[in-house]
Protein backbone atom coordinates (compact mmCIF):
# COMPACT_ATOMS: atom_id res chain seq x y z
CA UNK A 1 0.00 0.00 0.00
CA UNK A 2 3.19 2.57 0.92
CA UNK A 3 4.75 1.50 -2.26
CA UNK A 4 1.61 2.80 -4.19
CA UNK A 5 1.03 5.82 -2.56
CA UNK A 6 4.98 6.52 -3.21
CA UNK A 7 4.40 5.79 -7.13
CA UNK A 8 1.16 7.72 -6.98
CA UNK A 9 3.01 10.88 -5.04
CA UNK A 10 6.22 10.25 -7.58
CA UNK A 11 3.42 10.35 -10.77
CA UNK A 12 2.16 13.47 -9.64
CA UNK A 13 5.27 15.56 -8.99
CA UNK A 14 6.08 14.30 -12.18
CA UNK A 15 2.54 15.95 -13.67
CA UNK A 16 2.78 18.96 -11.62
CA UNK A 17 7.15 19.75 -13.23
CA UNK A 18 5.71 18.83 -16.38
CA UNK A 19 2.74 21.05 -16.63
CA UNK A 20 4.42 24.33 -16.69
CA UNK A 21 5.94 23.26 -19.48
CA UNK A 22 2.97 21.46 -21.14
CA UNK A 23 0.86 24.73 -20.50
CA UNK A 24 3.74 26.81 -22.46
CA UNK A 25 2.11 28.64 -25.46
CA UNK A 26 2.57 26.66 -28.24
CA UNK A 27 3.88 23.83 -26.48
CA UNK A 28 2.45 20.26 -27.39
CA UNK A 29 1.93 17.54 -25.46
CA UNK A 30 1.28 13.45 -26.09
CA UNK A 31 0.82 10.35 -24.47
CA UNK A 32 1.88 6.70 -25.43
CA UNK A 33 0.34 3.32 -24.71
CA UNK A 34 3.97 2.30 -24.53
CA UNK A 35 2.48 -1.81 -23.16
CA UNK A 36 -0.19 -1.88 -25.71
CA UNK A 37 2.56 -0.82 -28.48
CA UNK A 38 4.75 -3.73 -27.10
CA UNK A 39 2.04 -5.97 -27.09
CA UNK A 40 -0.20 -5.15 -30.04
CA UNK A 41 3.08 -4.47 -32.83
CA UNK A 42 3.90 -6.55 -35.50
CA UNK A 43 7.59 -7.51 -34.08
CA UNK A 44 5.86 -8.17 -31.17
CA UNK A 45 3.64 -11.10 -32.46
CA UNK A 46 6.56 -12.02 -34.82
CA UNK A 47 9.20 -12.44 -32.41
CA UNK A 48 6.47 -14.66 -30.21
CA UNK A 49 6.01 -16.87 -33.30
CA UNK A 50 9.88 -17.07 -33.87
CA UNK A 51 10.13 -18.18 -29.84
CA UNK A 52 7.28 -20.56 -30.66
CA UNK A 53 9.73 -22.08 -33.42
CA UNK A 54 12.63 -22.03 -31.93
CA UNK A 55 11.52 -23.73 -28.86
CA UNK A 56 8.91 -26.38 -29.79
CA UNK A 57 11.44 -29.35 -30.54
CA UNK A 58 12.20 -28.92 -26.71
CA UNK A 59 8.47 -28.42 -25.89
CA UNK A 60 7.82 -31.42 -27.88
CA UNK A 61 10.67 -33.35 -25.80
CA UNK A 62 9.60 -32.50 -23.00
CA UNK A 63 6.22 -33.83 -23.51
CA UNK A 64 8.00 -37.11 -25.08
CA UNK A 65 9.78 -37.69 -21.43
CA UNK A 66 6.52 -36.53 -19.23
CA UNK A 67 4.42 -39.71 -21.66
CA UNK A 68 7.34 -41.93 -20.54
CA UNK A 69 7.11 -41.14 -16.93
CA UNK A 70 3.19 -41.80 -17.00
CA UNK A 71 4.11 -44.96 -19.31
CA UNK A 72 6.00 -46.27 -16.41
CA UNK A 73 3.91 -44.89 -13.44
CA UNK A 74 1.11 -46.82 -15.05
CA UNK A 75 3.47 -50.36 -15.55
CA UNK A 76 4.68 -49.72 -11.94
CA UNK A 77 0.93 -49.50 -11.01
CA UNK A 78 -0.67 -52.17 -12.83
CA UNK A 79 2.36 -54.73 -12.76
CA UNK A 80 4.44 -53.72 -9.57
CA UNK A 81 2.67 -56.44 -7.47
CA UNK A 82 3.75 -58.81 -10.39
CA UNK A 83 7.50 -58.06 -10.93
CA UNK A 84 10.27 -59.58 -8.95
CA UNK A 85 11.98 -57.51 -6.80
CA UNK A 86 15.07 -56.52 -9.17
CA UNK A 87 12.65 -55.65 -11.66
CA UNK A 88 10.29 -53.26 -9.27
CA UNK A 89 13.87 -51.60 -8.11
CA UNK A 90 14.74 -50.73 -12.00
CA UNK A 91 11.42 -49.61 -12.84
CA UNK A 92 11.37 -47.35 -9.46
CA UNK A 93 14.58 -46.18 -10.84
CA UNK A 94 13.50 -45.13 -14.24
CA UNK A 95 10.60 -43.48 -11.97
CA UNK A 96 12.94 -41.54 -10.10
CA UNK A 97 15.44 -41.05 -13.34
CA UNK A 98 12.91 -39.66 -15.40
CA UNK A 99 10.99 -37.36 -13.10
CA UNK A 100 14.60 -35.48 -12.49
CA UNK A 101 15.61 -35.29 -16.32
CA UNK A 102 12.10 -33.69 -16.42
CA UNK A 103 13.12 -31.29 -13.72
CA UNK A 104 16.40 -30.26 -15.03
CA UNK A 105 14.77 -30.33 -18.43
CA UNK A 106 11.63 -28.00 -17.33
CA UNK A 107 13.81 -25.75 -15.78
CA UNK A 108 16.71 -25.52 -18.67
CA UNK A 109 13.95 -24.69 -21.22
CA UNK A 110 12.58 -21.86 -18.94
CA UNK A 111 15.72 -20.16 -18.14
CA UNK A 112 16.57 -20.26 -21.39
CA UNK A 113 12.56 -18.90 -22.70
CA UNK A 114 13.21 -16.58 -20.42
CA UNK A 115 16.48 -15.14 -21.36
CA UNK A 116 15.13 -15.02 -25.04
CA UNK A 117 12.54 -13.79 -24.73
CA UNK A 118 14.00 -10.72 -22.95
CA UNK A 119 16.19 -10.28 -25.20
CA UNK A 120 13.57 -9.76 -27.98
CA UNK A 121 11.76 -8.02 -25.47
CA UNK A 122 14.74 -5.37 -25.20
CA UNK A 123 15.19 -5.17 -29.15
CA UNK A 124 11.47 -4.13 -29.33
CA UNK A 125 11.83 -1.57 -26.56
CA UNK A 126 14.62 0.15 -28.86
CA UNK A 127 12.48 0.08 -31.86
CA UNK A 128 9.29 1.39 -29.55
CA UNK A 129 11.42 3.85 -28.71
CA UNK A 130 12.60 5.33 -31.90
CA UNK A 131 9.17 4.99 -33.44
CA UNK A 132 7.85 7.71 -30.41
CA UNK A 133 10.87 9.83 -30.83
CA UNK A 134 10.11 9.30 -35.08
CA UNK A 135 6.34 10.28 -34.48
CA UNK A 136 7.36 13.08 -31.96
CA UNK A 137 10.29 15.03 -33.60
CA UNK A 138 7.66 14.67 -37.25
CA UNK A 139 4.41 15.88 -35.67
CA UNK A 140 6.82 18.68 -33.24
CA UNK A 141 5.82 17.00 -29.95
CA UNK A 142 7.29 18.91 -27.17
CA UNK A 143 6.59 16.14 -24.55
CA UNK A 144 5.94 12.36 -25.06
CA UNK A 145 4.27 10.91 -21.60
CA UNK A 146 4.84 6.90 -21.92
CA UNK A 147 3.89 5.71 -18.27
CA UNK A 148 2.01 6.80 -14.99
CA UNK A 149 -0.79 8.98 -17.22
CA UNK A 150 -4.09 7.71 -15.59
CA UNK A 151 -6.36 9.20 -18.39
CA UNK A 152 -5.49 10.50 -21.79
CA UNK A 153 -8.04 11.87 -24.72
CA UNK A 154 -7.96 10.24 -27.94
CA UNK A 155 -6.73 13.47 -29.13
CA UNK A 156 -3.41 13.53 -27.47
CA UNK A 157 -2.90 9.68 -27.79
CA UNK A 158 -0.50 9.18 -30.11
CA UNK A 159 -0.04 5.34 -29.82
CA UNK A 160 -2.14 4.43 -32.99
CA UNK A 161 0.59 6.35 -34.96
CA UNK A 162 3.44 4.28 -33.18
CA UNK A 163 1.84 1.36 -33.97
CA UNK A 164 1.37 2.54 -38.03
CA UNK A 165 5.27 3.62 -37.95
CA UNK A 166 6.26 -0.34 -36.05
CA UNK A 167 3.68 -1.80 -38.71
CA UNK A 168 5.45 0.22 -41.99
CA UNK A 169 8.66 -0.85 -40.72
CA UNK A 170 7.80 -4.44 -40.46
CA UNK A 171 6.43 -4.23 -43.71
CA UNK A 172 9.41 -2.93 -45.20
CA UNK A 173 12.23 -5.32 -43.23
CA UNK A 174 10.63 -8.72 -44.41
CA UNK A 175 13.65 -10.41 -42.84
CA UNK A 176 12.01 -10.09 -39.12
CA UNK A 177 8.68 -11.98 -40.01
CA UNK A 178 9.33 -15.42 -38.39
CA UNK A 179 10.57 -18.22 -40.69
CA UNK A 180 8.40 -21.26 -41.29
CA UNK A 181 8.66 -24.35 -38.93
CA UNK A 182 11.30 -26.81 -40.46
CA UNK A 183 11.31 -28.94 -37.32
CA UNK A 184 9.07 -32.09 -37.86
Amino acid sequence: MLKKIILLLGVSLSMISVTPYANAEGSRLAVVNVAKALEESPQAIAANKRLEIEFAPRNKSLIKLRKTLRSYEDNLAKQGIQMSESQLRRLERNVRDTKREIRRAQEDYREDLNLRRNEELRKLQKRVKRAIIAVASKNDYDIVVGEGVLYSSDRVDITKDILKVLSDEFKSAPSSKPKASTVK
